[in-house]
């Protein structure tokens, strides 16, 4: 892998941590819900002049419901457990948590869609599991209050989503038109996202802090569009296997920029759970790459 390849993985792995540092900042001063309902909604519109000056595609009806789900589940129901989620718990752990979606999808793939996986897979998705279950058992010991085992929850409930939403929208995933995709999910996201918020959150939130406002727009622009689109242009410059293996260090990352920016704390329990967890996961990605 040639220097530009190293910067853009390099690049997209800072900015995919940062997505995590930037919503502890914003749930700090907003609630979560209307928080992304709100950026979700500014987002839509942004996406719809994309698609339309790329000539996206405009999907069939089957992989429209595909995109739907995808975006209620994968994307709008996973953001809004996770933001609620960095509510109650540092936003490095969240990152953790969140990253065990792949080891959710290679589970579901095999007990559901009945795809044969690897016995070095296998051993990945007990590893990873393994480390999200002492992480919580040692937190527990450590004294769990009510917020913490939510946020926890929260964040698994999060991880869990975005599996579903994969799983669905995998057999449409090499047919659609990227930007219609994006579009498409990002829609039903806000959708989602404000009617939990009226409902849970009652009416909408002031005017934000400029700090808080700098941290939504960097969310809505450099994370949910600039990320996005940097994803692909990566997958064009870096082997499939290295692309997963970058991601890996978003997780890692995120803990460092929580701690930086935020003045958060792991515990010695979230490291040791941590480094099981991406452990497994890198056992798992290594065993799929060999087919």
């Amino acid at each position: 892998m040639g220097r530009g390849g190293w910067l853009i993985g390099g690049s997209f792995v800072a900015i995919w941590a940062s997505a995590f540092t930037v919503a502890g900042v914003v749930v700090r001063e907003w609630p979560p819900l209307w928080a992304l309902g709100i950026r979700f909604a500014l987002t839509a519109p942004i996406l719809l002049a994309i698609a339309v000056a790329m000539r996206g595609r405009i999907p069939s009806a089957a992989d429209a419901v595909r995109i739907a789900a995808l975006g209620l589940f994968g994307m709008g129901g996973y953001l809004a457990c996770a933001w609620l989620a960095m509510a109650r718990i540092p936003t490095g752990l969240v990152a953790l948590i969140c990253a065990t979606t792949p080891l959710l999808v290679a589970a579901g793939e095999s007990l559901v869609l009945r795809r044969p996986l690897p016995r070095l897979a296998w051993l990945g998705l007990a590893l990873g599991w393994a480390g999200v279950a002492l992480l919580g058992l040692l937190r527990a010991l450590d004294g769990l209050d009510g917020a913490e085992a939510a946020g926890i929850a929260l964040a698994i409930a999060a991880a869990a989503g975005q599996a579903v939403g994969l799983l669905i929208f995998a057999p449409a995933k090499g047919r659609v038109d990227m930007w219609a995709a994006s579009l498409g999910q990002t829609t039903v996201s806000a959708l989602l996202c404000l009617s939990l918020a009226v409902m849970l959150e009652g009416g909408p939130p002031g005017m934000p802090r400029a700090g808080t406002l700098a941290a939504l727009l960097w969310s809505m622009l450099v994370v949910g569009i600039g990320a996005y689109a940097l994803y692909f242009i990566m997958l064009k410059r870096v082997p499939t296997s290295t692309a997963s293996a970058l991601q890996l260090l978003a997780p890692p990352v995120a803990a460092v920029f929580g701690w930086a920016l935020l003045g958060e704390r792991l515990f010695v329990s979230d490291i040791i759970g941590g480094v099981l967890t991406l452990s497994g996961l890198a056992l798992l990605l290594h065993a799929r790459s060999r087919g």
